[in-house]
């Protein structure tokens, strides 16, 4: 696993080259629909706004998370990536899928006069290519964590807390797709004479971009509610903590995912009635050490000594604490 200070320097790169890619592919687009007077062309110069916007909310959510902790806030600001990131998310949804909704619509109720495409598809071949290199510079950081997580790829890029990455490859991954829809509008219109080919892409590449917007949302969502960390590193966690001479149960194990490379983890643990203040105490520290050594990415470790069950029932308290 990369430290914070790595992933982070990684994840804006990432960021940065993509948001560059679709500044230049955007007013590429936005030009070569206005000559051809291609709707689908011009979704798709909104689609590349959107996407602009996106990564700079993004590139925002990177510089505002990586502050460190201070009194104020003593957690630090790793959750306010998912505040800027679900607003990226949003941007998707209005600058990109909306327009592109309507704009398929208009065309599809109004007609349109279709132009030269000649522009629009070398414009096209050109926002492929960068648009390309954008999705391999993501790929191949997801595919990087992924390694040194040793999952799935799949399986990471379902579940990463790391959202700017996510971000990129599934809108970079949504404007490949896009393009091509774009192309098939142009030549369908341009083999038929009609511009019904050209809102359908326009439609499809809103409801493309709503897809996205969904995916993103919902993932920044379950962060801002508090994720857990997955059920296997929940149970080595609990496996740690009981490696303790001196502990006796877990009674109750919470962590929380604070950012792509920060979580906390807080747990109740019922302590031998024998084991002295001292020994208790080092029980504790030591379990710290040992998670932060296979998990260097829990950055707090917070245990409560908590009364067995047997002992609270011989007490008269509630058996569950």
């Amino acid at each position: 696993m990369t430290s914070a200070a790595d992933g982070g320097g990684e994840s804006t790169l990432t960021v940065v080259v993509a948001a560059l890619a679709n500044l230049g592919i955007a007013l590429a687009k936005a030009v070569a629909g206005v000559i051809s007077g291609s709707s689908a062309m011009l979704s798709e110069a909104a689609h590349s706004v959107a996407d602009t916007v996106t990564e700079v909310l993004l590139l925002t959510a990177l510089k505002r998370s990586g502050k460190p902790a201070d009194e104020d806030h003593p957690l630090g600001y790793g959750p306010e990536r998912y505040i800027w990131a679900m607003l990226a998310a949003v941007a998707t949804f209005v600058g990109g899928a909306v327009f592109s909704l309507y704009d398929g619509i208009h065309t599809l109720v109004a007609g349109e006069e279709p132009g030269d495409p000649l522009v629009a598809y070398v414009v096209l071949g050109v926002a492929f290519l960068l648009e390309g290199y954008s999705l391999r510079t993501g790929l191949r950081q997801a595919r990087g964590e992924a390694a040194r997580f040793k999952a799935p790829f799949k399986l990471y890029l379902r579940h990463t807390p790391d959202t700017a990455v996510k971000a990129v490859v599934l809108e970079d991954s949504a404007a490949l797709i896009g393009l091509v829809l774009a192309a098939g509008g142009l030549l369908g219109g341009q083999l038929t004479g009609s511009g019904v080919w050209d809102g359908l892409a326009s439609l499809l590449i809103g409801l493309l971009l709503l897809v996205v917007a969904w995916v993103l949302g919902r993932s920044n969502a379950e962060l801002l509610i508090g994720r857990p960390l997955p059920k296997a590193m929940r149970e080595r966690i609990r496996t740690e903590l009981l490696a303790s001479e001196h502990v006796e149960a877990v009674l109750e194990l919470t962590t929380l995912v604070q950012g792509p490379h920060e979580a906390l983890v807080a747990a109740k643990v019922d302590f031998r009635d024998v084991s002295t203040a001292a020994q208790i105490e080092w029980a504790c520290e030591q379990a710290e050490q040992r998670i932060r050594a296979v998990y260097p990415a829990v950055s707090r470790v917070y245990l409560d000594p908590t009364p067995g069950f047997a002992q609270r029932r011989e007490e008269g308290l509630n058996p569950w604490p």
